[in-house]
């Protein structure tokens, strides 16, 4: 099976924070760099052209997009799996691995993404701008909207709060119902009834339109 690749957005994402640079040189850590952040078998005083710099850019990309699709557990949108692979490229595979990052949203939490890239934004120990930047434009990519299905991943349906509401409002419906056998049972007046589960209702239906909006 074919590898899955980034789309669009993360190309651009990665050649605007890579930058091109067609003579070799070292970046802020001191790697000998060439291309769109090119690293691996790069000499001193090396000069390339634009096109060897995106074949370099795309067989780059391969690496760690194969990374991220062997090391990620749950399921990724387009933007998700593209705001990955900037950031396992710019790190490294193994950076990546054995981030919390990635423990954590192997246990589900997608939502703890934005905040673990942004602690990646030092260089020999030094916040870098330039890194912190980059940390916020993935999150951006992470978090935006992206309902159309990845080569591995099944399309999702956007959040639907009117259904949400609906069900809600059916909640009450129940409430209403319930409120003489609860205070029968309890001893308690039946408006206590109606907003003990009107309350559980309303958490609930927080909590839900929380999750999917991060998620979206």
């Amino acid at each position: 099976m074919m590898t899955r690749q980034v789309n669009d957005a993360t190309l651009a994402l990665i050649k605007q924070w890579e930058g091109l640079r067609l003579d070799a040189y070292r970046d802020v850590a001191g790697v000998l760099t060439i291309g769109y952040g090119a690293t691996r078998g790069v000499r001193p005083g090396q000069r390339i052209t634009a096109a060897e710099a995106e074949a370099m850019l795309r067989a780059d990309l391969e690496r760690f997009e194969a990374t991220v699709e062997r090391l990620v557990r749950v399921p990724l949108n387009d933007n998700q799996f593209g705001a990955l692979t900037s950031f396992a490229f710019n790190v490294g595979a193994h950076g990546f691995g054995t981030s919390t990052l990635l423990r954590r949203l192997n246990a589900g939490d997608y939502a703890a993404v934005p905040a673990e890239l942004a602690k990646w934004n030092k260089a020999g120990g030094r916040v870098v701008a330039g890194l912190a930047n980059r940390r916020a434009a993935e999150a951006g990519l992470w978090v935006r909207g992206d309902f159309v299905a990845g080569n591995t991943v099944a399309p999702q349906a956007p959040p639907n709060e009117a259904a949400l509401q609906a069900r809600f409002a059916g909640y009450a419906t129940v409430a209403a119902t319930a409120a003489p056998a609860l205070s029968a049972l309890g001893a308690v007046p039946q408006w206590v009834g109606v907003a003990a589960v009107l309350a559980v209702g309303a958490v609930a239906l927080a909590v839900i339109l929380q999750r999917q909006r991060a998620a979206a």
